[in-house]
């Protein structure tokens, strides 16, 4: 159990209990009556932290996604990944540092990671643009997988971003043609591509990476094709609305594996991932394992036939007639 300040105000119990946790544990010469105290307050905190964390709203889980603390692409670099070698530049305009791409091992694999990247300090975050990629963010992304696809390195992709930087020069660098492009190759590319969601997917941003014969998301990330303020701001003419924006979008973890957007939802911590960056990091260095050791057997033309399968599925819907028959669009799925 790790602390985190400051916290959200529905995790106010919980951070009383660590509150009363600290000034326990500060006594180094504690008495049996005193342990069996600080034994209970970290019973009381589990089973708090479980309790509050298996009925988060959506608007709660965008909060989580956006935590300060939560582990960015850098972090699960750092943890779960070895010799990382970066990669810099679209060979066109410049580096984009909120685009990481290059090189790296895990575990017997040798494979391109791409991920969007925050930045922790103000001076990272603003270098980083918060995580907004302009398009040569996205081309230097294209470059780097199909060196990858050339060398047959599988491709792991982190997306992590509240969507494409929204500015004057990245539209006319070709903002909105640029992701287009992004998942037009990344949906013919003949090696394995893994897409997982580790924070925040919004909008085209996210998309232009996301591309991929498996999708996962973090149980506390959220996938949507606008941000919450956003569609607030456009439906109800006030981000004060957020809240009932996020109930509507339906893009939580758990909305999304029943719709069969996402194949597979990674638990994190008890309390998030930002209270446990390493046992977040070994959660997702297994997902990422066991699913690269199952799609490096297929062939490259059953790789491309299978992500394309995957995404003409989606956005299917039945429809009732007026004479109380149905008729499928596309296949069915469950929702």
């Amino acid at each position: 159990m790790s602390t985190t300040a400051p916290g959200f105000e529905f995790e106010q119990p919980i951070l009383d209990l660590e509150t009363q946790l600290k000034a326990l544990e500060k006594n180094d010469s504690r008495s049996e009556a005193e342990q069996e105290q600080i034994r209970q307050l970290r019973r009381k905190w589990t089973e708090t932290t479980r309790e509050i964390y298996a009925g988060l709203t959506p608007w709660q889980i965008v909060q989580v996604a956006r935590h300060k603390d939560r582990p960015y692409t850098k972090d699960y670099l750092n943890l779960a990944f070895d010799e990382f070698i970066e990669l810099h530049g679209d060979k066109f305009f410049g580096d984009d540092r909120a685009m990481l791409t290059g090189f790296a091992k895990l575990g017997r694999h040798k494979v391109l990671v791409v991920g969007h990247q925050k930045g922790r300090t103000y001076k990272e975050r603003a270098a980083c643009h918060f995580g907004c990629a302009h398009p040569e963010g996205y081309r230097k992304a294209m470059s780097k997988m199909k060196m990858a696809e050339k060398y047959k390195l599988p491709i792991i992709c982190f997306i992590d971003t509240p969507g494409a930087f929204p500015g004057v020069g990245a539209e006319e660098r070709g903002q909105a043609q640029v992701i287009a492009e992004s998942m037009f190759l990344m949906s013919q590319l003949e090696t394995p591509i893994i897409c997982v969601v580790i924070g925040e997917g919004g909008s085209g941003g996210a998309l232009g990476i996301g591309v991929g014969n498996r999708i996962a998301m973090l149980q506390y990330s959220y996938y949507s094709v606008i941000s919450p303020e956003g569609c607030a701001g456009i439906l109800w003419k006030s981000h004060q609305y957020a809240n009932k924006a996020a109930d509507a979008l339906r893009f939580t973890s758990s909305h999304l594996s029943r719709l069969k957007v996402v194949d597979d939802v990674i638990e994190e911590p008890l309390g998030g991932a930002h209270r446990d960056h390493h046992q977040m990091a070994s959660r997702l260095k297994n997902y990422l394992s066991k699913t690269l050791d199952q799609l490096v057997k297929l062939s490259p033309e059953a790789l491309v036939s299978e992500r394309y399968d995957k995404f003409r599925e989606m956005g299917t819907y039945l429809e009732m007639l007026d004479d109380g028959t149905s008729t499928v669009h596309g296949a069915m799925i469950e929702g």
